[in-house]
């Protein structure tokens, strides 16, 4: 049975939250409410989250400061961040979101297909990379079990296969830069693309390092 991926949804005012449940609630994924910058950081201390939606305007801690402490995190620093912002902001304003780590920012009233499908985009991410996780945790173990002829066998077509999907991922991200290249293409976008391309070349790296004869047991990228 496929886990559910959590997302994270911060906002200081219930009726902001309800709504970006009503929202998401077609990605049937867990929702995890948080209404401060600080119950985000608790909640981040014992679960995974594929995405956090982040409210920039809150008392206290606002999404800035929130987003710094994630990034300064060693196991929250890669999940993507998704400001949203009722403000009216200039170029300043956008570019600080970018600055603290955003991977895109959003004015509020957003178009709700858009927030979802640029959240599916990014669950679709985490839970590819928590199957190549396991199935390349899997395959370790069958080789540090030692070589029987079959079990090598079965370690080998695994290999080829996970390699193969994560080859597919590659061409689509590589496709997606050259189109970046020739369009003008927002922030945002430029942000998405340099994230994706950060996170396969972690597992490639980590899938090359299975390789036989390399003797490694790589340390795989983080889940976002």
């Amino acid at each position: 049975m496929v886990q559910k991926a959590k997302i994270l949804l911060v906002d200081d005012r219930p009726e902001n939250l309800l709504a970006l449940e009503a929202i998401l609630s077609a990605l049937d994924q867990t929702l995890v409410r948080a209404s401060s910058g600080e119950e985000a950081l608790k909640a981040l201390l014992t679960d995974d989250f594929a995405v956090i939606l982040l409210d920039v305007q809150m008392p206290g801690m606002d999404g800035f400061e929130t987003a710094a402490h994630i990034k300064r995190r060693e196991r929250t620093r890669d999940i993507p961040i998704i400001f949203l912002t009722a403000i009216n902001h200039g170029p300043h304003h956008t570019f600080r979101g970018y600055a603290a780590g955003a991977v895109d920012y959003i004015s509020k009233p957003f178009d709700p297909w858009v927030l979802r499908a640029k959240v599916s985009v990014f669950v679709e991410l985490y839970m590819k990379n928590c199957q190549l996780r396991e199935q390349a945790a899997l395959l370790r173990l069958q080789l540090e079990g030692g070589g029987h002829g079959g079990a090598a066998k079965e370690s080998a077509g695994l290999l080829a296969e996970l390699s193969a999907r994560l080859a597919a991922v590659e061409e689509q991200a590589e496709a997606l830069s050259k189109q970046l290249d020739d369009d003008s293409a927002d922030a945002a976008a430029v942000a998405t693309a340099a994230h994706l391309e950060r996170k396969l070349t972690g597992l490639r790296r980590a899938l090359d390092a299975l390789e036989p004869g390399t003797g490694g047991a790589p340390t795989l990228p983080s889940q976002s």
